[in-house]
């Protein structure tokens, strides 16, 4: 079992930066593949990025390529989703996700979730 407690999020204006953060529970967590998710209003969840076990792979949606920097710190038990140059569209509830047995871009694959932290984006 993995518990995961998202920190960080709010309001920015457009061109901002802002860095989310997941703390896991557990002696586990090394052994997950970790990844971000958001969901807007009226939308489908969306895939954001991912991060291997080790954080030597990662893996990110086309939207936010060049922009965003998912990272992992496994002494610490966090991964993080720095994210530069926001804009509008990047509004939405985040999420971050453990799955057991890698790192991709379907949601259905993860195991655990946060509790999701909002992040608006202002024009």
């Amino acid at each position: 079992q993995v518990q995961l407690v998202q920190s960080g999020g709010g309001l920015v204006q457009a061109g901002g930066s802002l860095r989310l953060s997941c703390a896991a529970s557990g002696r586990t967590f090394s052994s997950y593949g970790m990844g971000w998710f958001r969901q807007a209003p009226g939308k489908e969840r969306e895939f954001v990025a991912a991060i291997s076990r080790s954080g030597g792979n990662t893996y990110y949606a086309d939207s936010v390529k060049g922009r965003f920097t998912i990272f992992r710190d496994n002494a610490e038990n966090t991964v993080y989703l720095q994210m530069n140059s926001l804009n509008p569209e990047d509004t939405a509830v985040y999420y971050c996700a453990a799955d057991r047995s890698g790192y991709g871009s379907a949601w259905y694959n993860y195991d655990y979730w946060g509790q999701g932290t909002q992040v608006t984006v202002s024009s």
